[in-house]
């Protein structure tokens, strides 16, 4: 019984985290070196990254111009000078061993601001070992070398500062992430309701316009030189989906997935999730209706509530999760922002830790199907859904259950 007690204890006790978060970043660093020793280099966008960043370099400033082997420029402007970075330290591109080993030491950085997340919220200790065992988030980290890992850091980053009311940091650090990749946006949401609730409207729409300033002074040199090609490029929002890449959507077939129809469709689903969460758990430390709630807005009578931390990175996550469920294509690099948010998403569902487990291993094993299939597909949007709707059923109030930290 002593035993049992002191394993269970060890798993479960939050107080634990403290020894074992060190341990298993030591260890997930070992991992990334022998990747990177044993398993061959990938080449997908190093090479079309580097040709762009070439031109810029050159002086090109108009993005419609800047192109490389597999297309045009399509992310942001942080992107640019992140990989421009890149472009001196690794000879142009072409050591790409060097630059392997940046995207693992950004990997493990990454790591260490999730399990500070983690232990921030309380998460239990038996939730970790999920974090470093991923094999496709390896892989688009220290195999890939895409931008996502970038978007994820600085994801990771602004929800560690946020749940220490970090506030300007953590819209500074996000904002430049949405710089990176504009797959960041989806947090805004949570984002505007947290600052809401923790600060009310007028210093959230402070924050607002920083978040704003930042894409602006990021983007001048390019808004100099094509400012509408700039954001017609950088932030597409008509972009079009190719059917052969799509990791979630396949099983309904080729003719649904690229009709406005099946778009619209996803479109309103987002919308209506967001809502759902909003009046039935976003809005519960106001006590307030959404009704309500809006109305003391409106009148300048809404208080401020300290909220528990769990509460915000719960927020901040669903709102991410909710995204991508409805994101009409993903592709594998996307895994980069739900591999680490799954195993507290699901822990916030109250799901038995088999269960999560057994949800997380399906996920990872669809995520490492390639390419996708109907299954794999059906699996994706399966465990998406069961992050999403778990939350929204089954995760308690956070002010009769939690304390506030």
């Amino acid at each position: 019984m002593n035993v049992k007690h002191l394993v269970s204890d060890l798993c479960r006790n939050p107080a634990h985290t403290k020894w074992i978060a060190p341990l298993f970043v030591l260890g997930d660093a070992f991992l990334c070196a022998l990747i990177i020793w044993k398993i061959p280099y990938t080449e997908i966008d190093w090479t079309t990254y580097m040709q762009q960043i070439a031109l810029y370099l050159a002086g090109e400033r108009d993005y419609t111009l800047i192109k490389g082997d597999t297309g045009p420029l399509v992310y942001p402007a942080a992107h640019v000078y992140n990989y421009a970075a890149l472009y001196h330290v690794t000879d142009e591109g072409r050591d790409i061993l060097f630059g392997q080993i940046l995207f693992a030491v950004l990997y493990l950085v990454t790591l260490v601001a999730v399990m500070a997340c983690y232990r921030q919220s309380g998460a239990p200790p038996y939730l970790f070992p999920l974090l470093v065992l991923s094999k496709r988030l390896h892989s688009v980290f220290v195999l890939r070398l895409f931008n996502d890992g970038l978007a994820a850091c600085a994801m990771w980053v602004a929800i560690l500062l946020f749940l220490n009311r970090k506030w300007t940091a953590g819209v500074v650090v996000w904002s430049t992430g949405v710089a990176v990749k504009m797959t960041l946006l989806l947090l805004a949401p949570a984002i505007a309701v947290v600052t809401v609730l923790s600060l009310s409207v007028v210093p959230s729409i402070r924050l607002g316009v920083v978040a704003l300033l930042v894409q602006v002074l990021l983007a001048i040199p390019f808004l100099q030189g094509n400012a509408t090609g700039y954001v017609a490029r950088a932030f597409e929002l008509t972009r079009q989906f190719m059917f052969k890449w799509t990791v979630n959507w396949r099983f309904v077939g080729e003719e649904w997935f690229l009709s406005k129809q099946f778009s619209g469709a996803l479109l309103a689903l987002h919308l209506c999730l967001l809502v759902v969460f909003a009046a039935t758990r976003w809005l519960e430390p106001s006590g307030s209706s959404l009704p309500a709630f809006i109305r003391n807005l409106l009148q300048g009578r809404q208080r401020t509530v300290l909220l528990p931390k769990s509460f915000t990175m719960t927020a901040m996550l669903t709102s991410l999760a909710i995204g991508l469920l409805c994101a009409r294509s993903l592709h594998y690099q996307f895994f980069a922002y739900l591999s680490w948010a799954t195993p507290f998403l699901l822990w916030r569902a109250r799901f038995h830790p088999i269960i999560i487990y057994v949800i997380w291993g399906l996920q990872e094993w669809a995520w490492n199907v390639y390419p996708s299939t109907n299954l794999s597909s059906s699996v994706v949007v399966f465990s998406l859904a069961v992050q999403v709707l778990g939350v929204l059923l089954n995760s308690k109030s956070a002010l009769r259950k939690e304390h506030v930290q």
